[in-house]
């Protein structure tokens, strides 16, 4: 009868697909209904303990949906339910697609992975590199949070490079010292790309270029849009739609959502303390005219997976070809290795994603290979291209267990 009932949910779960993708059982696919269900069972536990208010996530195998789930509510006060409507902030998972935006003007022969950024924004031709000479202010006098270490400024080695922002090496706002800098010439409302990111040329680098591995949660990926933008002769809004999102079927997926689309928007929540507080800032990554390419797109997981299926295809996706299947093979491979300070065991990094090196060393079921990335609000996905697997979770409140609980959930549904 549990099994009955199980099989029951599945169905309807898989009655609404994403349009560019068929369905399919997950028998047909190698994959096993009855161990999908727990990747439900493990969202229905987290929302019972108040980790989250709700989470939506969908599975494809070999180009099929197999798996959709709907649980909980996107809004504690109204108790609206996640649908396959509801739309989340992505954050960080807009990332990965503007880098494939960067490769296919790499594709294009209109930028290239060695340029140095001053051949598209010249003032980066400034960057000098922070070197520390003192240590940080006491946290007792900066409310609680320690400043930036004392520190004076050298050239660098050599000039940051496109691959530099695409790998998170070039230390462009990518620790304390460098984001001091950064606070300095803080983008001001109704500024676009193109007027924020040159005056990034004046900022100094946490470290030498290529040394080590650092998260540039915004300004790498924002400078990357900028390059797009430049090469492309186009906004990154629209570029991301006629390139990538139109031909993918890519629909509820944007920037700014319309009026009609904003009640369908989750709420974002953090986790303090075992309470669930609604986040008061949600939307500072979106916006209608600053196209943040480090963050900032909202979308369903139906929206979003046949990004990640077209990945897994080699590019193509129902006859679109978006990307070529070498680019996607290095996008994916190898750049910074996990003996990279910075890089955790059995991880890499590719471009503009991580990559699975060592699966026994990360501690992950997927195969070696895998890439993907997530967002800081509790969205990710990830693409195993030996598998044929892709998936995507979807979440506003961050937590990594979860994020590894699913990985694994869906790779030990792989039977054949």
């Amino acid at each position: 009868m549990k099994l009955a009932f199980r099989l029951i949910l599945f169905t309807v779960a898989v009655s609404v697909t994403a349009a560019s993708l068929p369905s399919a059982k997950p028998e047909d696919v190698g994959m096993s209904s009855e161990r999908l269900v727990r990747i439900q069972e493990m969202l229905q536990r987290r929302i019972a303990a108040g980790e989250m208010a709700g989470a939506s996530a969908v599975v494809v195998r070999k180009g099929k949906v197999v798996y959709q789930t709907y649980q909980g509510v996107m809004d504690l006060e109204s108790k609206k339910p996640v649908t396959a409507d509801t739309m989340f902030r992505v954050a960080s998972m807009t990332k990965p697609i503007t880098s494939a935006a960067l490769m296919m003007m790499v594709e294009e022969g209109k930028v290239h992975l060695n340029d140095p950024v001053s051949r598209y924004i010249p003032e980066f031709k400034s960057l000098k590199v922070a070197v520390q000479s003192g240590p940080a202010a006491p946290a007792a006098t900066t409310g609680g949070r320690g400043g930036a270490p004392q520190f004076y400024t050298m050239p660098p080695t050599r000039e940051v490079t496109v691959k530099d922002l695409l790998t998170h090496v070039s230390g462009l706002a990518s620790g304390t010292m460098s984001n001091s800098t950064v606070q300095t010439i803080a983008r001001k409302q109704g500024e676009k790309l193109a007027d924020y990111i040159p005056r990034l040329g004046v900022t100094a680098l946490e470290f030498q270029p290529g040394t080590r591995w650092a998260y540039s949660a915004q300004a790498g990926h924002d400078t990357l849009g900028r390059i797009v933008e430049i090469a492309s002769g186009m906004p990154l809004d629209k570029f991301f739609q006629t390139r990538i999102f139109d031909p993918l079927g890519m629909k509820d997926i944007a920037f700014w959502p319309s009026d009609a689309n904003w009640p369908r928007v989750a709420s974002v929540y953090n986790l303090a303390q075992g309470k669930l507080n609604k986040n008061a800032n949600p939307n500072g990554m979106s916006s209608p005219i600053y196209f943040m390419g480090s963050g900032g797109l909202i979308s369903t997981p139906l929206d979003y997976i046949p990004f990640g299926a077209m990945l897994a295809n080699g590019g193509s996706l129902n006859g679109k070809q978006v990307m070529g299947k070498k680019t996607v093979e290095m996008m994916s491979a190898m750049h910074v290795p996990d003996t990279l300070p910075g890089r955790g065991p059995g991880e890499g990094y590719g471009l503009g994603v991580r990559v699975v090196t060592d699966h026994a060393k990360n501690g992950t079921m997927l195969s070696n290979g895998t890439f993907g990335w997530s967002g800081v609000y509790g969205t990710h996905f990830f693409v195993d291209p030996v598998e044929g697997v892709v998936g995507v979770l979807m979440v506003q409140t961050a937590n990594q267990e979860v994020n590894r609980d699913f990985e694994n959930l869906v790779a030990q549904a792989i039977v054949q």
